[in-house]
């Protein structure tokens, strides 16, 4: 299964002005610096883990603060979508504000399935911020256990 990444290149240029622009003005509070995670300057894309069991393949995102209405999964041809929205709620008005980290808007991830996965079985759930779809996998990708018959023998004569 393999991870296709869509990035809007003008949001990305304006999220570089405003990372820029956010620098010249909290330059004299560098002493107040915490160290900040790559993820949280890049486009907002939901983390996802991969798992495969025997009868399944699972894809568990992170998708804190968005609303499972807000999400679309969508199967076309071999690609599963996840699209959706993180809204920006309004914030309580603060004297000044000195950083802002959290990301909002949209999103999509968009995964190649392999020609095992049974699309029209596809399940999701959504649980404390948590996706989690279930993708099973076709009856001929699942290992068949094959019983070995014994036959009878005719004794050989001396």
């Amino acid at each position: 299964m393999v991870s296709i990444t869509h990035r809007d290149p003008t949001l990305e240029l304006l999220h570089q002005l405003e990372h820029r622009m956010g620098r010249i003005y909290n330059d004299p509070f560098r002493a107040f610096e915490w160290p900040v995670h790559e993820a949280a300057t890049t486009a907002w894309q939901p983390l996802v883990d991969i798992f495969e069991e025997p009868d399944v393949i699972r894809l568990v995102a992170e998708v804190p603060g968005v609303k499972p209405e807000d999400v679309k999964i969508t199967v076309e041809s071999n690609l599963l979508t996840i699209k959706g929205t993180k809204e920006q709620v309004a914030e309580e008005k603060a004297e000044k504000v000195h950083r802002y980290e959290r990301t909002y808007g949209a999103f999509e991830r968009t995964f190649r399935l392999s020609t095992s996965i049974d699309p029209n079985k596809i399940k999701a759930t959504y649980n404390l911020g948590v996706l989690t779809i279930t993708l099973p996998k076709a009856e001929t990708a699942k290992p068949h256990l094959i019983k070995v018959e014994v036959t009878a023998q005719k004794a050989l004569s001396a």
